[in-house]
């Protein structure tokens, strides 16, 4: 688990729980282990634990029976904090952690897709994490208008948590087209790919609550470890 720069760890695990849950990794009736056991297997107090399972059962997840144990009560759409994160682990789920490589103002990198309001905007550069694997990296732009600044040990693990809570701005939909895109020259050197490699590409646009489109980014992914996963009900 990650504490720095991060959810809290008890929404850590909830959100770890919930993206199983999504990819079918729990299933519906099955016995979680002991409490103890599970808080030892994520190096967390049991204390977190325990509040963490009682959110996913305060998302009606989970039933916890007395003197029997804690079961997955599945859904085909359970809330997340990720919901709008379609990367996954090949097996399915993984926690998504980043870490932010920069963050800079300036004007729009004109190749972008058209969005906002403001000739500038914020970007965002991460390394992407699924359960500590390295998953992606990702060019993410806010527009100028939301805040005048972003430091990089403001930003939490979850963008749409930390705009949601710091800038008040609620992300509702999400455009996704997935292409062929050659890997940026500042990818870090750990990412398992040379700079130039043609990889999965995501373009996104992000629109709010109240309709405006707010973000653009480009996320290249290792298709040897990730798989972009969509799910229809």
């Amino acid at each position: 688990m990650s504490d720095t720069g991060a959810l809290p760890l008890h929404m850590q695990i909830t959100e770890l729980l919930i993206r199983d849950i999504a990819a079918g990794r729990l299933v519906d009736g099955e016995r979680l282990p002991p409490e103890r056991e599970m808080a030892l297997a994520h190096g967390i107090a049991i204390g977190t634990l325990r509040k963490a399972l009682a959110a996913l059962q305060d998302k009606g997840l989970l039933e916890r029976v007395q003197g029997s144990g804690n079961y997955i009560r599945a859904r085909t759409d359970p809330a997340s904090v990720y919901a709008f994160l379609r990367l996954e682990l090949a097996e399915g789920g993984g926690l998504p952690t980043a870490r932010v490589l920069s963050v800079d103002r300036m004007p729009k990198d004109p190749a972008l897709p058209d969005f906002g309001q403001s000739a500038d905007g914020h970007r965002i550069r991460r390394l992407r994490f699924l359960s500590g694997t390295i998953a992606a990296v990702e060019e993410i732009w806010l527009d100028g208008g939301y805040a005048p600044v972003l430091s990089v040990h403001e930003l939490s693990e979850s963008l749409y948590y930390y705009y949601r809570t710091c800038l008040n701005l609620r992300i509702a939909r999400a455009e996704d087209r997935v292409g062929l895109g050659p890997l940026p020259d500042w990818a870090p050197p750990e990412f398992p790919h040379k700079p130039g490699t043609l990889l999965p590409m995501i373009t996104r646009v992000s629109h709010s609550h109240d309709g405006q489109s707010a973000e653009a980014s480009w996320t290249w992914y290792d298709p040897q470890r990730v798989r972009y996963t969509v799910r229809l009900k």
